[in-house]
């Protein structure tokens, strides 16, 4: 019910980016909705792969670490470096995202 109710407000709330009127469509550009669209799923894919990637190096290492606990340092240095790797290429993304979205005219 409040995934229903959630969608509900998203699409209520997209009323307010409506066009203003004739002169508004004057120096309309489809492209700038395009990149407007390709930004948003790129980030949104971004987030996810990235996402899935860092659970899946959280659970190897957890898996190894209670297998050897001895190794348990050097397992860590290496998540946290991997970690972090990934979490790069996330921000890297949203800075390009940014940046495409800037390009756009208002």
């Amino acid at each position: 019910m409040r995934y229903l109710a959630a969608l509900g407000f998203f699409l209520l709330g997209s009323s307010l980016f409506a066009a203003e009127g004739a002169g508004a469509t004057a120096a309309y550009n489809p492209v700038y909705a395009w990149i407007a669209i390709a930004a948003g799923f790129g980030i949104a894919i971004a987030s996810a792969v990235g996402a899935l990637g860092q659970a899946k190096v959280v659970h190897r290492a957890s898996e190894a670490i209670s297998r050897n606990p001895g190794t348990a340092p050097h397992i860590r240095f290496g998540l946290i470096l991997g970690l972090v790797l990934i979490e790069s290429l996330v921000i890297y993304t949203l800075l390009i995202e940014i940046l495409l979205v800037g390009k756009i005219k208002l």
